[in-house]
């Protein structure tokens, strides 16, 4: 029962920290406790280090992390790709090492060696894929097709020069202070990637993410299967039952299953773990860009979507307020407005304003013709490959 309850608890303990991590900058979420750990998973625990490096090293040693931190995240480098190789290479030799040997299994088939070597392969390739092909960058020869391909919005996006290239920056073109290129209908830069996300390589990026989302599952359903096999192999229920007298509900059975299972075979069950685990995170990252998908959006324009909505609720504020002082109303109740308690609803409706303005997105055409953009670039078509007319 102990090992039971303690996988319970690591289990409840790591879906909080999922959870957090990925849903926990929501306004829903805004002053509950997945927001707290949430900041403390993306700022305070980085704010806390710096000031423990500081107390016992100095400002010389916060001077170095901030360095390192400005290697690894300011600049172009392939630390993180060289991690990522490590980490599929790592596992995919532990997992070959410690399961092939138990297969062909009773659930498991031979064939099963060669499909997860494969899948690796793919994988590998969508990664170089989205690393080093060409994410859409703008420059003068090429920045006549851009601004033919997406229109001004006027809300988020307007005619402009980008400061560093000197040149006309297109909608929904940011300029990657990283890379120090403008690239087209920038979504993000992935340090993982040592390349943005951008028009062209979106579609490579959402299969990397697809992929590796059905080989961390697959690797983790495989495990099970081969584990599986080995309780029915070895009789372990019939032993249980039979020579230590456990009842054969499942209720009884399950937590000496597993006990034996973590006992026997544990390089396997924490190869399951972290494979379900990282596949619960992959799963939430492809839905998150899906989403962004399919109402044709970026995630560098859900920010300016959200700053959008700020500043409009601040104006809004201002004149209720300016409307309030030429109404009379007294100088106390403007200092020292009433608390709300609908803190709940608030929220909610915060969250309702931000769906209300991103329904103003121009750029949503719909399910299909969305995906069709992703895959299919609008300025690699011929009809967006005309030079740009600033009187039109």
């Amino acid at each position: 029962m102990e090992v039971q309850w303690v996988l319970v608890c690591h289990g409840m303990l790591t879906l909080t920290v999922v959870v957090s991590f990925l849903c926990g900058h929501s306004p829903f979420f805004k002053g509950t406790p997945i927001g707290w750990i949430h900041y403390f998973l993306t700022f305070g625990a980085w704010d806390y280090l710096l000031r423990f490096v500081e107390f016992v090293f100095g400002s010389k040693g916060t001077d170095a992390v901030l360095s390192v931190e400005s290697f690894c995240c300011d600049r172009p480098n392939p630390l993180l790709q060289i991690i990522y190789l490590v980490i599929l290479g790592s596992t995919y030799l532990i997992a070959a090492k410690s399961s092939f040997v138990y297969i062909p299994g009773y659930y498991i088939g031979e064939v099963h060696k060669y499909i997860s070597f494969g899948a690796v392969v793919v994988g590998v390739l969508l990664f170089l894929l989205t690393s080093f092909c060409d994410p859409g960058t703008v420059n003068a020869k090429n920045v006549s097709q851009y601004i033919s391909a997406y229109p001004y919005d006027d809300i988020i996006y307007s005619e402009k020069e980008c400061p560093t290239c000197k040149i006309p920056k297109p909608a929904r073109s940011k300029h990657c202070s990283i890379c120090n290129r403008c690239v087209a209908r920038f979504d993000h830069h992935c340090a993982w990637m040592n390349n943005c996300i951008g028009e062209k390589n979106t579609k490579y990026f959402m299969a990397f993410l697809l992929w590796h989302f059905l080989l961390c599952l697959y690797g983790a359903v495989a495990i099970g299967f081969i584990l599986a096999g080995r309780v029915k192999e070895l009789r372990i229920v019939h032993i249980l039952t039979t020579y230590y007298g456990i009842d054969s509900s499942f209720r009884s059975l399950a937590p000496r299953v597993l006990q034996w299972l973590v006992g026997t075979y544990n390089t396997q069950i924490l190869l399951l773990v972290f494979l379900a685990l990282v596949s619960l995170l992959l799963a939430g990252f492809f839905a998150y860009h899906l989403n962004l998908c399919l109402t044709n959006t970026t995630t560098n324009e859900k920010f300016k979507w959200r700053e959008y909505t700020s500043l409009q609720k601040k104006i809004s504020e201002a004149k209720a307020s300016a409307a309030a002082l030429k109404a009379g109303m007294r100088n106390t109740e403007l200092e020292h407005p009433a608390k709300s308690k609908w803190k709940g609803l608030w929220r909610r409706s915060e969250a309702k304003a931000v769906a209300i303005v991103a329904k103003r997105n121009m750029y949503d055409k719909g399910n299909f013709r969305n995906i069709s953009e992703i895959v299919f670039p609008l300025s690699s078509r011929q009809a967006f490959q005309k030079p740009y007319d600033k009187s039109e």
